[in-house]
């Protein structure tokens, strides 16, 4: 028998996880060898399995909010919120590599970039935040494209959560309605299962945007001024033109993205 190979009735830990593949997956660039580029793959190898369980409960939420059932919702969207939560110390072991090691292996990424994350834009265009333009980073990926696309045609979350509220006999017809409707909801104790999904969704979109804004750090800290290894990528489809920092600069220009800002806005009416 293949030494590799798990008898069919024999289940273990390394067989159930796959370990072997897993472990298979990394594949450093460098030559010489780098030391520190074994940890930036693992990171964000780390990261794309996060995002797949994010995916994952995302989708659950969206069939429980179409079902009304907000508690369940509720539940599983801070399960999601504490996964993101989890985004930001797993930055602060990137950042134990200095600038000077992440130079030794940096050039060799180009053209790839975290701009090409089909998996975080996935997350972004469920919840709302959408732009067709990034689908164009994936010209070369026709099943990310196709993937991309279905998210963009689809209902948001907060669209779900709007059809939610108007099954249940709410005027949501408008953004103003939406806010009044939403400090409503607080200050009625009938509507208990509606706040708490209300919070949350804010909390999980706070903790989106807090790890947004420690990545800016992170990448100032790491490339100063210094374009991203994906600016070409992103000018094209941007249709930008040279933008010299764009790296750092692009990035901070997310840290402002909120996925249910009638959810902010709302709190003015209260």
């Amino acid at each position: 028998m293949d030494q590799h190979k798990t008898p069919p009735d024999t289940l273990t830990y390394e067989s159930y996880l796959k370990i072997r593949e897993l472990l298979d997956l990394q594949k450093p660039l460098a030559q010489p060898e780098s030391h520190d580029e074994m940890l930036f793959i693992i990171s964000h190898q780390v990261f794309e399995l996060w995002f797949r369980l994010i995916l994952h409960e995302l989708e659950r939420i969206v069939r429980l909010i179409k079902a009304d059932e907000p508690r369940e919702a509720d539940r599983l969207l801070r399960r999601v919120t504490d996964t993101v939560r989890l985004f930001i110390p797993k930055l602060s072991v990137l950042e134990t590599m200095i600038p000077s090691d992440f130079i030794k292996f940096r050039d060799n990424l180009m053209p790839a970039s975290g701009f090409q994350s089909r998996q975080f834009r996935e997350i972004e265009f469920i919840c709302g935040v959408r732009d067709v333009r990034y689908i164009e980073m994936f010209e070369g990926n026709p099943a990310a494209r196709e993937r991309l696309q279905a998210r963009m045609d689809e209902p948001s979350l907060w669209d779900h959560f709007l059809g939610m509220l108007e099954g249940r006999g709410f005027d949501v017809v408008d953004e103003e309605s939406q806010e009044t409707t939403v400090a409503g909801i607080y200050g009625d104790p009938k509507q208990l299962d509606l706040r708490l999904l209300c919070e949350a969704m804010i909390e999980y979109d706070e903790m989106f945007s807090l790890w947004r804004e420690h990545h800016v750090r992170m990448a100032q800290r790491m490339i100063g001024s210094k374009p991203g290894t994906g600016q070409t990528l992103v000018e094209a489809a941007f249709d930008t033109g040279p933008l010299g920092t764009m790296g750092v600069e692009y990035l901070a220009r997310t840290v402002g993205k909120r996925f249910f800002p009638v959810l902010w806005a709302a709190r003015t009416h209260m």
